[in-house]
């Protein structure tokens, strides 16, 4: 009776990471607290908003980089569906192209793994209180680039617009795209042609450029496929 008290006391996290080891890692930093218990894990995008719709946890620790659909989009998709949500958002990625998308789509934190595992910690308890959790630095540039005139070509993509942009710089192919977003051929080829009008461009190799200058990828993947024209 008293450890099921103790477990209902205790912060439920869904964690989401695509590496085995990483959520070993986590998972035991965030259970020695005492008072934080994950209560599932997921790998990829599809399992994460499964896990999290199911469990409804107090809140879900979400990587960005996942196989098949990202983190901002499952982000996304699981505020439209459960808007009270508490999602924090943990990445290698420190540019504000995802950490402003991140907190669009509705997440209530973002917490790079460069950051020491006290701040994950803290991160976690403040969101799970119903707080915001942002770092001091990413606050003030994420307070830049609002300023005007310091607005990205990317800034001025749509959400599913953003997440097949993400897909398409990460070397999937269009009908792979497909699959991932359960969205026909035809509309994904939509949206590949009104990314290319936003960001001013004509083939994916420049797509692909302008995601290497803003940080959004370390390296271009190798495209010799349907949409590298």
């Amino acid at each position: 009776m008293n450890e099921s008290r103790q477990a209902a006391d205790k912060l439920r996290v869904v964690l989401v990471d695509d590496h085995a080891v990483v959520r070993e890692g986590y998972r035991r930093l965030l259970e020695r607290t005492g008072d934080i218990a994950v209560v599932a894990e997921a790998a990829n995008g599809e399992d994460a908003y499964r896990l999290i719709c199911e469990q409804q946890p107090d809140v879900a620790v979400l990587d960005i980089s996942l196989p098949g659909l990202g983190g901002i989009e499952v982000t996304r998709r699981v505020i439209a569906r459960l808007p009270e949500q508490r999602i924090l958002i943990f990445s290698m990625h420190e540019d504000t192209v995802f950490s402003s998308r991140a907190l669009q789509a509705g997440a209530r934190g973002y917490v790079t793994k460069s950051a020491a595992p006290e701040v994950l910690i803290e991160a976690v308890r403040l969101v799970a209180a119903g707080k915001l959790y942002i770092s001091q630095e990413m606050a003030q540039e994420l307070a830049i680039q609002m300023i005007p005139g310091r607005e990205t070509p990317i800034d001025a993509l749509s959400a599913r617009e953003f997440e097949v942009f993400r897909l398409l710089v990460g070397g999937h192919t269009l009908q792979e795209i497909s699959e991932i977003m359960h969205l026909s051929y035809k509309t994904v080829a939509n949206y590949q042609s009104s990314i290319r009008q936003k960001l001013d461009v004509s083939n994916t190799a420049q797509v692909v450029r302008i995601a290497l200058n803003h940080g959004m990828i370390a390296s271009a993947p190798n495209d010799s496929g349907e949409n590298a024209r």
